[in-house]
């Protein structure tokens, strides 16, 4: 697990010179999918299996728990499985983790875990996006609402109920309505940029990603309070680093 791109291809290339025929590389960082591919082509050479391993729960997974979405040769998934077991156990009760509900899920090969990935922080993006907007548009109505309070409430049994609003709750009861230690910059890490380009080299629409995209450039040159609330949720899952007002 290291920073995607070249400390990614670093690491890769160095362990390719000291590994056996049937040995594996396991990717558990944001790699983009296409990276993956290649890399299991450079590897394969020498026998030696590349596995790529999205992984979702932020730096609350080792508390309330955390998924792996895998890709890579069948074989050598198989010859890991009780170690990811281990990794991911079953949340769900007993009787519904015996039908196969567990912790991770293998998905093809070598590109297709961290392409499951890429796609669920796209979804991650429109969801934070529309908590953003909706807790902005509370703090400008007529009434004197409480946003920690809204956002505990919506998680009693709403419809809307989440992890990410249990977090936004968080972030509002240690900082206030107007999240005023915090400045409205907020950065991409560039899983939304990815998927919305493959989503264009399919012909797929995808408004919601676009939007909350670019709400995140905009933050950069005219923060705002939804920002804040952004920058807040990244914060609080991902422990990612944020700017506190008045700082440059």
């Amino acid at each position: 697990m290291v920073p995607a791109g070249a400390p990614t291809q670093k690491t890769v290339e160095s362990l390719a010179k000291l590994l056996d025929a049937d040995d594996a590389i396991v990717d558990g960082g944001n790699s983009k999918w296409t990276d993956d591919k290649a890399r299991s082509a450079l590897l394969r050479a020498n026998k030696v299996h590349y596995v790529d391993v999205g992984t979702s729960g932020g730096v609350w997974g080792l508390e309330v728990g955390y998924c792996m979405m895998v890709g890579g040769p069948q074989r050598a998934v198989r010859r890991l499985a009780p170690i990811l077991d281990v990794l991911a156990p079953p949340t769900a009760p007993d009787s519904v983790a015996a039908l196969g509900d567990r912790g991770w899920a293998h998905f093809g090969p070598s590109g297709a875990g961290h392409y499951v990935k890429m796609v669920h922080n796209a979804i991650e993006y429109g969801l934070m996006q529309a908590y953003a907007e909706g807790f902005e548009l509370f703090t400008q109505s007529e009434f004197e609402l409480d946003n920690a309070k809204i956002a505990h409430l919506w998680n009693q049994g709403s419809v809307i109920r989440s992890w990410l609003c249990e977090l936004a709750a968080r972030a509002f009861e240690e900082d206030g309505n107007a999240l005023s230690s915090l400045e409205g910059w907020v950065e991409d890490s560039g899983e939304g940029r990815w998927t919305l380009q493959d989503a264009i080299d399919h012909g797929v629409p995808t408004p919601a990603l676009s939007a909350a995209l670019n709400s995140r450039f905009y933050s950069r040159e005219e923060g705002d309070y939804s920002a804040r609330v952004l920058a807040a949720l990244r914060n609080q899952f991902g422990g990612h680093p944020v700017r506190k007002s008045g700082s440059t």
